[in-house]
């Protein structure tokens, strides 16, 4: 046990301490999940072997018991609690790019992947959905594309619904909060003879609004939403499983409380303008997982669906001058095939092989009403992609001595990529075609992976890996100079070293890592040369470097204490503008250099009474320095906030008080600029509220 424990302070002696506190200076520990059910097996290992806990990748896991505990409701409020991944909390649902060590896109395809029940979900436009009926949230940080391919280049987050098979009862929560937010869940799970489970939930939410538009004297933001899904997992013979999972959400959210900003004390003003913005989604997501299973091998399908629509409405001048709005319309239709072959047991050779392919038709139709001319400007885009990869990944476990693994891993893919652009220009009933191109890419890469792990026990490792990330290349769907039309891919080379290990009998859980990121060519979000919208160019070279620390700890019997701390300084190293301007040195934007978490769980028994136990909860997490855009000129400074939680536990009912934001820090929460002005969303303020949970 000695040994292990130096080894943590080994490791912790690696980082250089006066860098990270001249930088500002943490995020928790979830429990980690050491056994699963055979239903769950199937869904969890359908491309890993092990828990993540033991695999040579830094993994943060928040489980169900998590998600209640801290009061999460979407995805963007899960990354308060994972190191060094960031996915900014602003504008609507379409609005969720997400980033992880520097890696991420705040437009077109996301660089960190998203998979709900192993269905891939390709636009980012789709990832702030409910998280009503989740078991467990697993984020992988560092590149994922040998097993994952497409988006993965920052990472992944896998995220995995309740399976009938391991629950068998009926949820019910009612929430209410300030600001005039509600929101109804429902959940039912059950199976027939342990052969065929089955399982329904819903939710119906309706928030308020947190910021008021001065012109109209109405709240910006509200949101009406309500959700659905079903899973069904058959179990036809002992080896045999069918698992489907359908679900469907829609969203109707009011416009974006963005106001001007002001850099020289870091205030926004208040959201004003005249023109009704809005944002209306429907997602719709089916997935088929069948897996057949026998002591040494497993084969796996799964067959993926994904249609949804989006619309926004937007005064894109934020201001009460009639100069600039625009309609904004998305559909996608995606439909994804995958076959995973691989080995099963304890063996010294373990091998996984794999192919997947996709189809993925997305178009967006845009109407620019230029109100100062009265003219429209019509653009209606096609953007098809298909794609396909074969993967392969071999373990070679105890060589030269015991507990010493190899893991070697490639994967190649191949996609293409094609766009028809029409743009009209509509003046008095007058109608003009002004664009009709059509152009196609293709692009292929070869990403290799190596990791060396050694084993002390089950649960306590140290490994080095080196990985190649990749991210394909693309168009940009509005663009106003020729050469802004296409985007080169980006390409990465990850190097990561760490340890995960436990000492004092347990008492301290400890995951430690260090990584350095090398890449060229990557897709910057930029503003066009006018101002008006966003568009994807290719910086020269760049590099992201850092740390990140997870310890739990339990003092005593009923006091928990989870810890994590995300350190990256991220830069470009070659990043030539034009003649004049070069962005060389500058860090990268929407980057935060530290993230930082800690949560205190204090449990109550109780004797002779109703209740079962009071739990107390209490959480601090902060976030920055964060530079807005590769210019540096705007910045968030460090902050953090207080959160806290008290819930009184009976059998089957269960009563929370809670808060967030305590002490009503101000922040920005987002910051662009547009038509020559700068504009910033607030973060959102001190809230409050109850919920009533019932389990039958």
């Amino acid at each position: 046990m000695k040994k292990n424990c130096y080894l943590l302070l080994l490791c912790i002696s690696l980082v250089n301490t006066n860098t990270i506190l001249a930088e500002d200076t943490t995020i928790p520990r979830d429990s980690i999940k050491m056994s699963y059910t055979a239903d769950e097996v199937v869904i969890q290992a359908f491309k890993k072997n092990d828990n993540i806990s033991v695999q040579p990748v830094s993994a943060t896991l928040i489980t169900d018991q998590t998600i209640k505990d801290r009061n999460i409701s979407n995805i963007k409020e899960v990354s308060a609690y994972v190191p060094n991944l960031f996915i900014p909390d602003y504008g609507s649902k379409m609005t969720s790019p997400a980033y992880i060590r520097g890696v991420g896109s705040r437009i077109n395809a996301p660089s960190v992947g998203l998979y709900v029940d192993g269905i891939p979900y390709f636009d980012r436009s789709t990832f702030d959905f409910s998280l009503n009926d989740i078991d467990r949230i697993e984020v992988l940080r560092g590149p994922q594309g040998t097993l994952y391919g497409r988006n993965t280049m920052g990472g992944i987050i896998n995220v995995f619904t309740k399976s009938p098979f391991k629950y068998k009862e009926t949820n019910l929560s009612l929430s209410a909060s300030s600001y005039d937010n509600y929101k109804t869940e429902a959940s039912h799970y059950g199976n027939i003879n342990n052969v065929l489970g089955y399982s329904l939930s819903g939710n119906v939410s309706h928030a308020g609004g947190y910021f008021r538009n001065r012109f109209t004297g109405k709240r910006a933001d509200p949101v009406d939403a309500a959700a659905g899904r079903i899973r069904l997992s058959w179990k036809i013979q002992p080896q045999l499983y069918i698992h489907l999972t359908s679900a469907y959400e829609y969203s109707d959210q009011g416009g974006y409380p963005y106001g001007i900003y002001h850099a020289e004390n870091n205030s926004v003003d208040d959201v004003n303008y005249n023109m009704p913005s809005f944002y209306r989604r429907n997602v719709s997501t089916t997935g088929v997982n069948v897996a057949y299973t026998t002591d040494n091998i497993q084969l796996s399908s799964q067959t993926s669906f994904q249609y949804f629509d989006g619309r926004q409405g937007i005064d894109q001048d934020f201001s009460t001058t009639d100069l600039y709005y625009v309609d904004f319309g998305q559909r996608q239709r995606m439909v994804s095939q995958e076959l995973n072959f691989k080995s099963r047991g304890s063996s010294k050779y373990q091998w996984q092989f794999g192919a997947f392919g996709f189809y993925q038709d997305f178009s967006t139709d845009n109407d620019i009403d230029n109100r100062g001319t009265a003219v429209h400007t019509l653009q209606d885009i096609n953007s098809p992609t298909r794609g396909a990869a074969v993967y392969h990944q071999s373990t070679f476990n105890d060589i030269l001595t015991d507990g010493l693994s190899l893991i070697l891993g490639a994967r190649y893919d191949w996609e293409e990529a094609r766009m028809h652009t029409v743009v009209h220009s509509l003046k008095a009933d007058t109608k003009t075609e002004t664009m009709n191109i059509r152009r196609q890419d293709h692009f292929s890469e070869f990403t290799p992976k190596a990791s060396l792990q050694y084993r002390f026990t089950n649960d306590e490792i140290v490994y080095f890996s080196v990985a190649k990330g990749y991210k394909a290349g693309g168009f940009n769907t509005t663009v106003e100079r020729d050469e802004d039309r296409s985007f080169k891919p980006e390409q990465s080379w990850n190097y990561e070293i760490g340890t995960k290990a436990s000492c004092l009998d347990k008492l301290i859980y400890t995951e430690i890592s260090l990584f350095y990121i090398d890449w060229k060519d990557q897709q910057i979000s930029q503003s066009q040369p006018s101002g008006k919208g966003f568009l994807l160019r290719n910086a020269g070279k760049s590099v992201s470097k850092g740390l990140e620390v997870t310890l739990h700890i339990n003092p005593m019997e009923n006091l928990s204490v989870q810890l994590s701390y995300g350190y990256t300084h991220a830069k470009f190293k070659r990043y030539t503008v034009n003649d004049t301007v070069s962005y060389a040195n500058n860090r990268l934007p929407m980057v935060p250099s530290n993230t930082f978490s800690v949560t205190a769980d204090y449990t109550i028994k109780l004797k002779d009474s109703f209740l079962d136990k009071i739990v107390l909860n209490g959480q601090y997490v902060g976030l920055g320095k964060l530079y807005w855009n590769e210019d540096n000129k705007a910045m968030q400074p460090y902050y953090g906030t207080f959160n806290g939680k008290v819930s009184f536990v009976a059998k089957k009912i269960s009563f929370d008080l809670w808060a967030k934001n305590i002490g009503c820090k101000d922040y920005i929460s987002y910051y662009f600029t547009s038509m020559g002005k700068t504009f910033a969303q607030a973060g959102r303020p001190f809230t409050f509220g109850a919920n009533v949970n019932l389990k039958f």
